[in-house]
């Protein structure tokens, strides 16, 4: 697995600056591989820092993962948009050397909020999270380039 933007973003540039600017993900090494209107996909790999004393994945990487792409979902029409409420169900655990693939769907967007759903699943299709986030997008705040 790649780090990075992939190849699917080059035409878009204020999604790739807003990646740029992700340290979070960077230092992570969450991919961004595919984002348009309402949806996005990233990836990550379990490393051994990431698993809890069970020797599983621990639950706020999942959560960050999931975060991460339903961030990117929201802000794939230009404004600046936050998350406003976020939950998450853990329903199998990962391991070390998991690659993990966060999908983010816009089930509705209504005025300034939406709702977002993502699943997490390992590379074999198995699901190992479903998160729920509520964004809002934040008044007089464009995106810069």
């Amino acid at each position: 697995m790649g780090t990075g933007v992939g190849a699917a973003l080059t035409g878009q540039p204020r999604i790739a600056a807003l990646y740029e600017r992700d340290r979070t993900c960077q230092t992570l090494g969450i991919a961004l591989d595919e984002v348009s209107a309402g949806r996005a996909l990233m990836r990550m790999r379990v490393t051994a820092s990431m698993v809890n004393g069970h020797g599983m994945a621990h639950g706020g990487y999942l959560f960050l993962l999931a975060d991460a792409a339903f961030s990117y979902a929201c802000n794939s029409y230009g404004p600046v948009t936050v998350a406003q409420a976020a939950q998450v169900t853990f329903l199998a655990p990962a391991a070390v050397d998991d690659e993990l693939v966060a999908e983010a769907v816009e089930r509705v967007r209504s005025g300034r909020t939406g709702i977002y759903d993502v699943s997490v699943r390992q590379a074999t299709g198995k699901v190992v999270a479903e998160f729920r986030g509520q964004s809002v997008i934040l008044a007089g705040k464009p995106h810069s380039d």
